[in-house]
This record gives structure tokens, C-alpha cells and sequence, in this order.
């Protein structure tokens, strides 16, 4: 049997996990739209839009052609922003059997649905979305590629899924946990980009570490609460994929989340911080997404709510921030509408 896997697409997250997989095995293939890109990782062995001054694998290849890319893999990696997460998928789907490994690693919501990613995937392939592995955790892309130590956890209803997705990944640099509760992480992976635009927010305003270690906890009890109302294990939210991602992406030079979030605090406007930056930011479409789930679900998420409000009311930072502090007195430990062990794992 072949050991080939295909990762789709070629961005800075595809590009750094599709090297730890060049890694583990002989034949990776990286699918991308881009015929410049292509001959630059087939050639030059770099990706230097994405991560520039970093050697990739030798065995890492690029293709333009999602067959090609496709073709003879017993395992598919996508890694698409969530705004073409069901484009991709779409187009892979005259390419793809049902004895295909399907993973992905994209954080975020599809905006007009408030679909999650592995519920896109599993509408335009035709598959059962238990089936889909889903990898999150604490891991930039630029300290993966350079194989610093890495801890991430795959999920999936399927346990021999994530089991295979396990082995698929795990080396001596890039340690794998499995998780069933595929719900929780990937409603952790998308909801902590929010707080980490926040945290960026409040670091630009010069709020200080005080009021970023606030934001973070308190954050992270309003991932709890929203994912705990939608059927997600709370524990979930206490493991790599939720506390471990939130505080990296929260608190790292390298977050895109945080960089946004730290120029909106410095008086930038949204469109001038995304042209700046030139690469998604999935917490601004994410925090978009939480606006209508919050109120569809009746579920109080101040954070995200004063954030929708600077992004897209032109609300003043400074003055959302002192929205949060002045709201009404709270005791810290709230209810939740908690399971028992027995029923998370019935």
C-alpha cells in the first residue's frame, strides 16, 4: 500500500504540518494554486511567501494539480482558510474515496452557516463527519517547520481515525494526543482566536499583563460556557486544544490574531490592518461568527461581543475595554449545564 499523503493547501499552517509529514514519510505532495509557489518548493525547497529562510524537505513536492496531488495518497490533509474550506473540498471530491484518512486543520467557522470545518468537508465529500480527524493545539507554524517541540491533539468520533492520524504525525519533535470530543476542539481552535485578537487589543493599547491575564481567563470561561451549551466535554477546554492554543495564540510575536488585535489597539482601522498584514486572520471572521451563535444560543460572550463591536461598529477599543470592566458584579465560578463522565462517553 502506498504511504503517500496529500495536503491541500500550501500556506504558512499546510506548509509547516506537510514538513513534519515529509518527515515520517517518504512521499508528501502539497497541492496549491499557485504555479510560482509550486516551483519554489520543487526547486528552491522554501516557501518564502509563508515562511521565508526555512529549508523544506527535499521529499516534500508541490503540484498545481489537485489530481496529481491527490492521486495514490492513503491520507488527505486540508488546510484551507474556512472561507475556502468548501471550495477545496468541493473540487477534491472527484479525487476522493471513501478509504481515504481525512484530516483537517483549519480553526474557524464558515461565516454564512456557522458550519463547523469538519461539517463543510463532510457535506461537499459525501462522508460520514465522524469520520474527519481534526488536528488543533498549541503550534505555530514557524516554530513546527523548524521542528522546535510540538504538542497537538487529533480528534475524531472514530477512534481508529485518530489513531491513524496519531501515527500518521507523531515523530521525535511533534508529539500527538487523541481526543473524542471532536465538537470541543474544534470549537476550541476557533473561539480562542477571538480572545487572542483581544489580548492583542488590549497589549496595544499598553493595558499592561494584568488586564491580559484577565482577558485570557475569562476568556477561556466563555469558550467553556459557549462550547458547554453546544454539547462539548468541558474538560476539552482545559487540555491542549483549549487552554494550551489559547495561551500561545494569545500571547506570541508569531499569532496573526494577536498581531491584529495589537494594531487595532494602536489606533489602526480594520482595513489597514489586514492590508498590512496580507494573511488571513481567522479570529475576524470567527468573531462574526460568535456574534450570531451567542445570540442565537441566548449565551452571554461579553468579550466577543465588545470585539464585534470594534470590529465591525467601529467601537473604540479603549472604550470596550472599560465596557468589560464595568459590567455588573459576577461570582467567578458560573453554572454550566454539565454532564456526567458516563454521559460525554455514552
Amino acid at each position: 500500500m502506498s504511504n503517500k499523503v496529500a495536503v491541500l493547501v500550501a500556506g504558512s499552517w499546510g506548509t509547516a504540518l506537510a514538513s513534519v509529514l515529509a518527515v515520517n514519510h517518504p512521499e508528501v505532495m502539497i497541492w496549491s494554486r499557485s504555479s510560482e509557489q509550486v516551483q519554489e518548493i520543487n526547486e528552491k525547497h522554501v516557501n518564502s511567501r509563508y515562511l521565508p529562510e526555512v529549508a523544506l524537505p527535499v521529499n516534500l513536492k508541490a503540484t498545481t494539480n489537485m489530481e496529481e496531488a491527490v492521486a495514490g495518497a492513503t491520507a488527505v490533509l486540508i488546510v484551507a482558510p474556512s472561507k475556502a474550506m468548501r471550495e477545496v473540498s468541493r473540487s477534491l471530491k472527484a479525487y476522493w474515496h471513501q478509504d481515504m484518512l481525512c484530516i483537517h486543520a483549519t480553526k474557524g467557522f464558515e461565516t454564512e452557516t456557522l458550519k463547523r470545518m469538519s461539517t463543510v468537508i463532510s457535506e461537499e465529500l459525501g462522508c460520514t463527519e465522524g469520520d474527519i480527524v481534526v488536528l488543533s493545539g498549541p503550534s505555530h507554524a514557524e516554530e513546527v517547520v523548524r521542528r522546535c517541540p510540538t504538542t497537538v491533539v487529533v480528534a475524531s468520533s472514530n477512534q481508529s481515525a485518530a489513531a491513524a492520524a496519531q501515527d500518521l504525525f507523531m515523530n521525535a519533535d511533534f508529539r500527538v494526543y487523541t481526543n473524542r470530543d471532536m465538537l470541543g476542539v474544534e470549537l476550541a481552535g476557533a473561539l480562542k482566536n477571538i480572545i487572542a485578537l483581544g489580548a492583542g487589543m488590549s497589549d496595544g493599547i499598553g493595558f499592561g499583563d494584568n488586564a491580559k491575564a484577565a482577558l485570557l481567563t475569562r476568556g477561556l470561561a466563555e469558550i467553556t460556557r459557549i462550547g458547554v451549551e453546544l454539547g462539548a466535554n468541558p474538560l476539552t477546554f482545559a487540555g491542549l486544544a483549549g487552554i494550551g492554543d489559547l495561551v500561545v495564540t494569545a500571547t506570541s510575536r508569531h499569532s496573526r490574531n494577536w498581531r491584529a488585535g495589537s494594531l487595532l489597539g494602536q489606533g489602526m482601522k480594520l482595513d489597514d490592518v489586514l492590508s498590512s498584514m496580507g494573511m488571513v486572520v481567522e479570529g475576524i471572521r470567527t468573531t462574526k461568527a460568535a456574534h450570531t451563535i451567542s445570540e442565537k444560543y441566548g449565551v452571554q460572550m461579553p468579550i466577543a461581543e465588545q470585539l464585534y463591536q470594534v470590529l465591525f461598529e467601529n467601537k473604540d477599543p479603549r472604550i470596550a475595554v472599560e465596557a468589560l470592566m464595568g459590567r455588573d458584579p459576577k461570582t467567578e465560578m458560573e453554572s454550566m449545564k454539565l454532564k456526567t463522565w458516563e454521559q460525554w462517553h455514552s
